[in-house]
């Protein structure tokens, strides 16, 4: 898909910020729909600060963030630190949009939604300084490298359309982590599910989750027993579906 149609629109703002939003949002608008239900989007006013889309079917809202370059990295630019943070700790941040382009030809590499329920502060990084003028205005990047692959949740993938089944599919896989309020105990099953995702197969056995130990008790300091927690987040993970006991002390992801 090519967004070099929509690039004229953007001709008259000065800014580079203005300018990708005038020509990525009528993009996602015309070409897209909510990964949740599958009805189209609704471009909201531009004084919304919290969002840029919502649902015409559901409840569902949706922030965009779109940057050049032939991949999507690991950070993406966002607003101020602690006003992210705030909206991740009050469960009131939308689900997120993320886009790259080649500007040579505008082309779309990737673009992919996440939902809110995959934010943790931890992957909320404040920026060393604050923006000229105000030292003290702490802007933040989102590590998106530090949200687990099942999160991430593909329309296009390295130029290749996702059909609307899959993408779907894909979204309501994780709709179980939506009902958990607790930053600290969802942070937990994310953390396992990034784990299980390194593996890379989709069976596994409790000591290949053992070895993420030491990787573990290095983001959970406080826990001083990480080999019962990790047995405790693949039970919760089996009952919620996620996950398959296949037999003992062995799993398969569903």
């Amino acid at each position: 898909m090519n967004l070099k149609n929509y690039f004229e629109s953007s001709r008259n703002y000065k800014s580079n910020s203005q300018k990708a939003r005038a020509f990525t949002e009528p993009f996602v608008e015309e070409n897209f729909y909510c990964p949740y239900c599958g009805a189209n989007l609704i471009g909201c006013v531009n004084n919304d600060k919290v969002r840029d889309f919502d649902c015409s079917k559901c409840d569902e809202n949706y922030e965009l963030k779109s940057k050049q370059g032939k991949s999507l990295g690991k950070t993406i630019a966002d607003g101020k630190y602690q006003a992210m943070i705030e909206r991740i700790s009050n469960n009131n941040n939308p689900n997120f949009y993320f886009l790259n382009y080649d500007k040579s030809n505008f082309d779309v590499i990737n673009f992919c939604a996440v939902p809110s329920y995959f934010f943790t502060p931890s992957i909320i990084i404040p920026r060393k300084n604050g923006i000229p003028n105000r030292p003290d205005y702490i802007m933040c990047n989102i590590d998106i490298s530090n949200i687990p692959n099942s999160g991430k949740i593909f329309y296009i993938k390295n130029k290749e359309t996702i059909s609307k089944n899959q993408v779907l599919d894909e979204w309501n896989k994780t709709l179980f982590l939506k009902d958990s309020n607790n930053l600290q105990a969802k942070g937990w099953l994310l953390d396992i599910i990034q784990c299980i995702e390194r593996l890379d197969r989709k069976r596994f056995s409790l000591q290949d989750l053992y070895s993420f130990e030491n990787y573990l008790k290095i983001k959970h300091p406080e826990n001083n027993n990480i080999k019962a927690k990790i047995r405790q987040q693949l039970q919760d993970l089996r009952e919620k579906g996620y996950l398959r006991f296949t037999h003992r002390g062995n799993y398969e992801v569903v």
